[in-house]
């Protein structure tokens, strides 16, 4: 779908076994990527990190990562909705199933991101990202 990075932050409603999960090797991440690549008729391939601890990735790395970028959090309590047909570079967070708690929206917040909603209904991981990035884009 044209992402060039994904980070998996371990956010505090992220099941805690999720991180035990023989699914996060580096190879069967890569696999799941190449068929995805496949169905897209697509040859680059994203980078894939994983960040276990929420506020060190949030206070340290976050700030580079967005720099020059419109950064956008999903958040189905947001007051604004999400933007459509955009055409710059967009750095966008994903909640869990649960969504991000207060303390996590708001830090995300003071580093410059900008709380959007896809409406009310609550979806899921898997349904969001499509939606988002078929919305942005």
């Amino acid at each position: 779908m044209g992402v060039k990075r994904i980070f998996l932050i371990n956010a505090f409603r992220v099941e805690k076994s999720f991180w035990t999960s023989p699914l996060l090797s580096q190879e069967r991440i890569d696999e799941f990527l190449s068929l995805g690549l496949e169905q897209a008729k697509d040859t680059t391939m994203p980078e894939v990190q994983l960040r276990p601890l929420f506020k060190p990735f949030a206070e340290d790395e976050l700030p580079a990562i967005i720099k020059d970028s419109l950064a956008l959090v999903a958040h189905p309590a947001a007051q604004h909705p999400c933007p459509s047909l955009l055409n710059q570079a967009v750095t966008v967070t994903i909640g869990p199933e649960g969504g991000f708690i207060p303390y996590e929206i708001e830090k995300l917040i003071s580093h410059g991101f900008k709380p959007v909603s896809l409406g009310q209904r609550i979806l899921r991981v898997e349904t969001v990202v499509p939606a988002l990035l078929s919305k942005l884009f």
